[in-house]
């Protein structure tokens, strides 16, 4: 095996280069899998443009697939040559946030955010790669806690059907996990990207019987289509609160999925609840949240809003690829486009403009 290897690595606001680094040691807790597809997320672009900090020379990407180059001393129950994946957030299950039933915040603590007093939430929890650790947009990546984390790859399953799993099919289904979708209920989804079109698929496999798309973009609304949406609406072309309330006769829908993260999209999935609704919030917000008096009843409309950060470990890996497996879903339509890792920097500038109908991105080191 090389000592060194070729990585894509934050060097500055609007600078992601590949530069060569060394291939890190393996702990006894660790596992060194060398990657065979990758991916591009928004939180990455975020990264780049500097929205999100992170240290100059860390390694970026969340989202790896590959096979085991090595295992350390105490990881029990794996092969080196075996196919894996590892969720995006990594946790070692052993804080307080992990055992109280909320692993995906392991590492979330308080902190205090002015001479006020007053506190705040440090969300960086359990997602370490390309955040706190090096990680999976290069040639090997260093999984901690493996034992904990590594998901064998069912035989039969591409690169590229598994490739959400890590991060946006587990992100979008926890959406509608958090929505509490009963058989037979009506969901609306603001935002067909990625996230939200897992979303829409999750909230399928529940059991919705009316899904409601919403979008400013007819190709990515066909889509919706593809995985489960009953109706979708271009909000260029219609008022989507009202068309919502008559589509469902003045009622308003059970639940609301919120994928995109702005201040319109959050306050319009308000309002299309009903009374006792529940608004599940997967947008990644970067500025206060108003919540206006009259969607929200004066706090008397027994709404409740439940926020997610995408849930991680072996298990929730297991649980997603058998999905695919079952062949109850097919996201390899959302892989759109092909780049070499060398090449990533022309597969950032396209992503993160959203060029030539692009979803998402297979990084092949």
């Amino acid at each position: 095996m090389p000592a060194m290897m070729k990585a894509a690595v934050f060097v500055e606001p609007g600078r992601i280069e590949i530069a060569d680094k060394r291939i890190p040691d393996v702990g006894p807790n660790d596992a060194l899998v060398r990657i065979t597809t990758t991916t591009i997320c928004g939180t990455d672009v975020h990264i780049l443009k500097g929205e999100y900090p992170v240290a100059k020379g860390l390694t970026i990407g969340h989202e790896p697939v590959g096979v085991i180059e090595k295992l350390g001393s105490a990881v029990q129950g794996y092969t080196e040559g075996q196919r894996v994946i590892a969720g995006a957030i990594c946790p070692n299950f052993n804080s307080y946030a992990a055992q109280d039933g909320a692993p995906s915040q392991d590492g979330s603590y308080l902190i205090p955010l002015g001479l006020c007093g007053c506190h705040g939430y440090k969300a960086t929890a359990g997602w370490r790669f390309g955040n706190l650790i090096d990680g999976t947009q290069a040639e090997y990546v260093l999984v901690p806690d493996a034992q904990a984390n590594l998901a064998p790859i069912p035989d039969g399953l591409t690169d590229e059907q598994v490739l959400m799993c890590p991060d946006i099919m587990s992100t979008g289904f926890k959406g509608a996990e958090n929505a509490r979708i009963k058989i037979g209920d009506t969901v609306v989804v603001f935002a067909q990207g990625p996230i939200g079109l897992c979303a829409t698929a999750g909230a399928r496999l529940m059991g919705a019987s009316t899904i409601i798309t919403i979008d400013g973009n007819d190709h990515r609304l066909g889509i919706s289509k593809q995985l489960g949406a009953d109706v979708t609406l271009n909000f260029n072309n219609c008022d989507v609160v009202e068309e919502v309330m008559k589509l469902t006769g003045g009622r308003g829908a059970d639940s609301s999925i919120e994928a995109l993260g702005t201040q319109a999209t959050f306050e319009s999935a308000l309002r299309v609840l009903k009374p006792g609704g529940t608004l599940s919030s997967l947008g990644v917000y970067s500025s206060d949240l108003t919540i206006p008096l009259s969607a929200f009843a004066a706090g008397l409309g027994d709404h409740t809003i439940r926020t997610a950060l995408c849930p991680g470990g072996k298990e929730r890996m297991r649980r997603l690829m058998n999905v695919l497996a079952s062949a109850r879903l097919d996201l390899g339509v959302m892989v759109t486009h092909e780049f070499k890792l060398e090449n990533i920097v022309a597969a950032y500038e396209l992503f993160s403009h959203q060029r030539d109908g692009v979803l998402k991105i297979a990084i092949k080191p």
